[in-house]
C-alpha cells in the first residue's frame, strides 16, 4: 500500500471516530435539576393561621369595593419667570403671575349608597378638582360637601346613577389595644393597597396636628396616599380613617375615631358646616404635684382656674379650684379630652359633670352652650412642655403668651421674658397652641431658633442655637 493509501486510509478511521463522538454527545440531555412538583412541606398549617389568613381575605374582598382613590388639582401661582422667558416670548407675559397646577393622590370610602364619600379635609384642601376613581375603574366629578379642618374631617359627594357599595361603620368607643387593625388605602398611587397591623393604643392626644384629637394609634402601615382611607376591624366595620403618620419613626400611624367621623360628618352633610358645645371655663393640665395636694391618688382630671360669667359652667355651679373628673359619664384624663368631649356634646344637650370640690365629688348637671365664633370648646390650652426653656399659654384671639422662662434655658439667654407674645417660630406664624406646637416640633430638628416676639408695643427677633 503506498503513502497516499495509508494517509487515506488514517482519514476515514479520524472521520468515523469523531462521526462516532459526536453522536455520543448528541444523545438526549438529563432533566433539568428542579424539585419534581409534589406536596408541600407544611399540609397542615396550623388553623388558627388559615382562619386568620381567610378572615384577611374576606375583609379585602367585601370593603374593598366601597374604597376609592381621591385625585385633586390645585391651581397656585408659579415664581416669575425671569426677563429671559419674556424677552423670548414678548410682553403678553411681562409681568403676568404664571399659574402652577398641582397634582395630590388620597383615599376616601363610601358611606352611602347614594354616594357621600368620607376622607380627610388635608386631601381635598384647596381643590380646584376633585376626580373619584371606583374599584371598577370608573372615574366620576366629585363634588365638596363641606370640611372641617379641626378634625381633619371632609365630605365629598359623586353622582353614579345607580345604587354604590358603601362600608359599613363601626363603634369606636368598643376598640381594645391588641386587636387586629386592617388598613385600606391607595400609597403612593398604589390602588387599594391592603396593611394589616393592630390597634397600639387608642384616646391618644398632644400629637399636635389637629385642634381635637383623639387618635387611634396603628402600626398597619400608613403611607403617602392613604389619607382618608377606612381603618378597620376584623369584622369588615370601619373603625377609623387613615390620617397620619410619624414620619421619624416606623409602624406609628394615627387614624381618626369613626364614631367622631361620623357626628362631624351628619352635620357636614345636613348642615354644610360644624357646631360645637361650649362651656365657659378656663382650665389647666394637672401636675403631680397638684394632684397629691388636692388629693388624688393619681394624675387625672382638669383644675379650672376661671369661670366666665353667665357661661353654662357658671349656671351650673361650677367654681374656680374644682377638678372636673368626668362629663356626660366619660373620664376627663387631661385638657385635650375635655374640650374633645366639650366640642362633641350638642349645643343645648344637658350632661352630667363630675367634680371635686374640697376633697368630695358632686355630680352637676350642664347645659352646653353652642360655641361661637370658633372660640375654645373649653379653654385657652396651655402648653407646659417648657420648649426652649418656656412654658406659654394660648389666649383665645390674643395668641401665644410666655408665661413662665426658665433662666437657665436657652429662651431666657436669648432675652425671652414672661409676659412675652410669641408670633412666630422660625418664620412660622404661631397664632394658636397647634401651629405652636406644630413649629416647635419642626423648629427643634435645627440648630437654631428664630423667635419673632411682641413685648408691650415693640416686636423683636431673638435667636438662640438649640445644639
Amino acid at each position: 500500500m503506498g503513502l497516499d493509501s495509508r494517509l487515506k486510509a488514517m482519514f476515514w478511521v479520524a472521520l468515523v471516530a469523531v462521526a462516532s463522538l459526536t453522536g455520543c454527545q448528541q444523545q438526549s440531555p438529563s432533566p433539568a435539576p428542579f424539585a419534581e412538583k409534589g406536596r408541600p412541606p407544611v399540609e397542615k398549617p396550623a388553623q388558627e393561621l388559615i382562619s386568620t389568613q381567610d378572615a384577611f381575605i374576606e375583609v379585602s374582598a367585601k370593603v374593598t369595593p366601597a374604597v376609592v382613590n381621591i385625585s385633586t388639582a390645585r391651581v397656585s401661582a408659579g415664581p416669575d419667570l425671569g426677563p429671559l422667558f419674556e424677552n423670548f416670548f414678548g410682553s403678553p407675559f411681562r409681568g403676568q403671575p404664571q399659574e402652577r397646577r398641582e397634582q395630590s393622590l388620597g383615599s376616601g370610602f363610601l358611606i352611602s349608597a347614594d354616594g357621600y364619600i368620607l376622607t380627610n379635609e388635608h386631601v381635598v384642601k384647596g381643590a380646584a378638582e376633585i376626580k373619584v376613581k371606583l374599584s371598577d375603574q370608573r372615574v366620576y366629578e366629585g363634588t365638596l360637601i363641606g370640611v372641617d379642618p379641626r378634625t381633619d374631617v371632609a365630605v365629598i359627594k359623586i353622582d353614579a346613577g345607580e345604587k354604590l357599595p358603601a362600608a359599613v361603620l363601626g363603634d369606636s368607643d368598643q376598640l381594645k389595644v391588641g386587636q387586629w387593625a386592617l388598613a385600606i388605602g391607595n400609597p403612593f398611587g398604589l390602588d387599594r393597597t391592603l396593611t394589616v397591623g393592630v390597634i397600639s393604643a387608642i384616646g391618644r392626644a398632644d400629637v399636635g396636628i389637629e385642634d381635637y384629637e383623639d387618635f387611634i394609634q396603628t402600626d398597619a402601615s400608613i403611607n403617602p396616599g392613604n389619607s382618608g382611607g377606612p381603618l378597620l376591624n376584623i369584622y369588615g366595620e370601619v373603625v377609623g380613617i387613615n390620617t397620619a403618620i410619624v414620619a421619624s419613626g416606623q409602624g406609628i400611624g394615627f387614624a381618626i375615631p369613626i364614631n367622631l367621623a361620623e357626628l362631624i360628618a351628619r352635620q357636614l352633610i345636613e348642615k354644610g358646616e360644624v357646631s360645637r358645645g361650649w362651656l365657659g371655663v378656663s382650665i389647666q393640665p394637672m401636675t403631680p404635684e397638684l394632684a397629691t395636694s388636692f388629693g388624688l391618688d393619681r394624675q387625672t382630671g382638669v383644675l379650672v382656674n376661671q369661670v366666665l360669667a353667665d357661661g353654662p359652667a357658671a349656671q351650673a355651679g361650677i367654681r374656680r379650684g374644682d377638678i372636673l373628673l368626668t362629663l356626660g359619664g366619660k373620664e376627663v384624663r387631661g385638657v385635650r379630652e375635655l374640650q374633645l368631649l366639650v366640642a362633641s356634646t350638642p349645643a343645648g344637650e344637658t350632661v352630667a359633670v363630675e367634680v371635686l370640690r374640697d376633697g368630695k365629688r358632686q355630680t352637676l348637671q350642664v347645659r352646653v352652650a353652642p360655641q361661637e365664633d370658633g372660640s375654645a370648646a373649653a379653654t385657652p390650652p396651655v402648653n407646659q412642655d417648657q420648649a426652649f426653656g418656656m412654658s406659654v399659654v394660648a389666649e383665645p384671639g390674643s395668641g401665644i403668651h410666655v408665661v413662665a422662662v426658665d433662666p437657665a434655658g436657652p429662651a431666657a439667654q436669648a432675652g425671652v421674658q414672661p409676659g412675652d407674645l410669641v408670633l412666630a417660630v422660625n418664620q412660622q406664624e404661631v397664632p394658636d397652641l397647634t401651629s405652636y406646637n406644630r413649629a416647635v416640633k419642626r423648629a427643634q430638628k435645627s440648630r437654631n431658633v428664630v423667635l419673632l416676639i411682641q413685648r408691650d408695643q415693640m416686636t423683636l427677633y431673638v435667636a438662640f442655637p438649640l445644639r
